[in-house]
C-alpha cells in the first residue's frame, strides 16, 4: 500500500457488512507489515477487539475481522485506519465505485470488488510526508512473522517497556520479522524437512550475527539444544497449557460421528486422539498458522481441529473454541504455552534486561519437561507429551507420555518431588529413562 519510506501511519481499505462483524481486506507492501500488525494484533479499534483473520504474505493481502464495528452497516464503507492510534475514521458510506481513489493523505483506496482479486498489484500514490530520521533502537527483538509470533513479540516489548524507563521511550524497541524455513515450506510435514528447529534456525543466526539483540520463541518450537554462544535465561508467565477442540458441528470429540476427519499436524495430538477415539480419522500435515487452520475448517476441509488454547488466548480468538480438552484426555506438548527469550551469552546488558521478565515457576517447569524430552531424544517424528506443574502442596508434579503414531500403544508415567531446579531436572530425566526402557526398540515405528 505504501512505497516503504517508513513514514506513513495510515492504511485505507473497505469494510464489508457481514452479520455481526466486518471482514476487511487491505493490500500492503511487505515492508509495511510490521507497522500494520503493531496496529492490529491484540489492539482495539474504537473499543472493539481486532483479530487477524487470514494471513497471506505473498503480495500481501491481509484480512482481519472487526467485531461489532461501531459504524452503520451499509454495503461497503471506506475508512482510514491510523496504526499509531488504532482509530478508525469513516471516509465515505455506501461506497460502490470500482475506481481507485486518492485520499487526502496520498493513500490509495480500493473498492471491495477489486479487493477480492488476490495478487493484483495496486498503483501506488506517493504520500507527501517528510522523511523522519529513524531512532536507533536499544533492543531489536527478532521474531517469526505469524500473527501469534508477533503477538508474543509485542507482549515481550510491552513487558520490557514496563520494566525500564529508557525502554519506554518511543523507538527504544524495534521488532524485526524473520521468515524461517518452517514458515516457507507448508506442503510437507515438519519431520520431513528437518523438525521444529526450522522455526528457530534463521532467528538464531540473526542473533549470532548481531542483526537482532534478543529472540522471542514459542518454547515448544525450541530444540533441546541451544546454539553455541546463546542463552535462554527467561520464560514469561505460562499461558493455559490445554488444547482446544474446535468444530462447526460438534461440541466435543465424543460428539463427532465415526469417520469424522480431524485436522492436526501434531503426532502428539493424533496419537492421543486415536487412542481414545479410534473411529475418527486424522488429516495429517494440517499445517499453517491459527488463521490458516481455522479457514480450512470453515472451508470444510475437516470436521474439527485441535489448537493450543494458549495461542488462541494470546490472539483474543477464544470465541472459536467449542470445548477445552482436560489434561487427563490430552497431555500437552513439552513447554506448551511458554514463551522463551534468548540472547547472546556475552551480552550482559540484554541478559539483565530480560532477566527482569523471567517467571521462575515457568522456567523450572519448562526445564523439567525439556529434560524429559532430551532423554527421549524427542523430535517431530515421535509422539511425546510432558507437563510439570506445582501441586496443592507446593511440590512438582510431572506427567510424561509416549505413544505409537497410530495411537494403539500409549505409555505414561509420573513423578513428584521438590519444586527446585536440580530435583525437577532429575525427575524429567528419570521419567524419560523409564519410558525408554518400557517402550523398547521399534516402539515408535508402528
Amino acid at each position: 500500500m505504501a512505497e516503504g519510506d517508513g513514514t506513513r501511519t495510515d492504511l485505507v481499505g473497505a469494510a464489508v457488512g457481514r452479520d455481526q462483524f466486518r471482514l476487511v481486506r487491505v493490500w500492503v507492501a511487505e515492508q509495511d507489515l510490521n507497522r500494520l500488525v503493531r496496529g492490529l494484533v491484540r489492539r482495539r479499534v474504537n473499543g472493539t477487539v481486532v483479530n487477524l483473520y487470514e494471513w497471506e504474505s505473498s503480495d500481501v493481502l491481509l484480512t482481519w475481522r472487526i467485531n461489532r464495528l461501531p459504524i452503520s452497516s451499509p454495503t461497503s464503507d471506506l475508512f482510514v485506519l491510523n496504526m499509531e492510534t488504532s482509530n478508525l475514521t469513516l471516509i465515505s458510506a455506501n461506497f460502490t465505485s470500482k475506481s481507485l481513489l486518492s485520499a487526502n493523505n496520498g493513500f490509495c483506496i480500493q473498492s471491495p470488488p477489486l479487493l477480492r482479486q488476490r495478487r493484483r498489484k495496486i498503483p501506488l500514490i506517493k504520500a507527501s510526508v517528510a522523511a523522519v530520521e529513524k531512532k536507533v533502537a536499544l533492543i531489536r527483538i527478532g521474531t517469526r512473522g505469524s500473527p501469534l509470533a508477533l503477538a508474543q513479540a509485542y507482549e515481550t516489548r510491552d513487558k520490557l517497556m514496563a520494566s525500564s524507563s529508557e525502554l519506554a521511550e518511543e523507538g527504544a524497541i524495534e521488532i524485526v520479522v524473520i521468515k524461517t524455513t518452517g514458515d516457507k515450506i507448508l506442503s510437507q510435514p515438519l519431520a520431513d524437512i528437518g523438525g521444529k528447529g526450522l522455526f528457530t534456525k534463521e532467528i538464531d543466526e540473526a542473533l549470532l550475527n548481531s542483526e537482532i539483540d534478543i529472540a522471542v520463541h514459542s518454547m515448544k518450537d525450541v530444540p533441546t539444544y541451544l546454539p553455541e554462544k546463546t542463552i535462554l535465561p527467561c520464560n514469561l508467565p505460562r499461558e493455559d497449557v490445554r488444547d482446544a477442540f474446535i468444530s462447526l458441528n460438534a461440541t466435543s470429540l465424543a460428539d463427532l460421528p465415526a469417520g469424522s476427519i480431524v485436522g492436526t499436524a501434531s503426532l502428539r495430538r493424533k496419537s492421543q486422539l486415536l487412542h481414545r477415539y479410534p473411529s475418527l480419522s486424522v488429516l495429517e500435515n494440517f499445517r499453517g498458522n491459527v488463521q490458516t487452520r481455522l479457514k480450512k475448517l470453515n472451508d470444510g476441509v475437516v470436521e474439527a481441529t485441535l489448537l493450543a488454547l494458549a495461542g488462541l488466548k494470546r490472539l483474543n480468538m477464544t470465541e472459536h473454541v467449542s470445548s477445552i480438552l482436560p489434561i487427563d484426555d490430552m497431555l500437552p506438548a513439552v513447554a506448551q504455552g511458554a514463551i522463551g527469550i534468548a540472547c547472546r551469552s556475552d551480552d550482559e546488558k540484554m541478559a539483565n534486561y530480560i532477566s527482569k521478565l523471567n517467571h521462575e515457576e515457568t522456567r523450572l517447569a519448562v526445564a523439567c519437561e525439556r529434560a524429559f524430552l532430551l532423554t527421549l531424544d524427542g523430535s517431530c517424528r515421535t509422539p511425546i507429551a510432558g507437563y510439570a506443574c506445582r501441586d496443592e502442596d507446593g511440590n512438582c508434579l510431572f506427567r510424561g507420555l509416549v505413544a505409537s503414531p497410530d495411537g494403539t500403544k500409549v505409555l505414561e508415567t509420573s513423578r513428584k518431588g521438590l519444586y527446585a531446579y536440580e530435583d525437577m531436572i532429575l525427575m524429567g530425566k528419570d521419567a524419560g529413562e523409564e519410558l525408554l526402557s518400557r517402550a523398547g526398540p521399534g516402539f515408535f515405528d508402528s
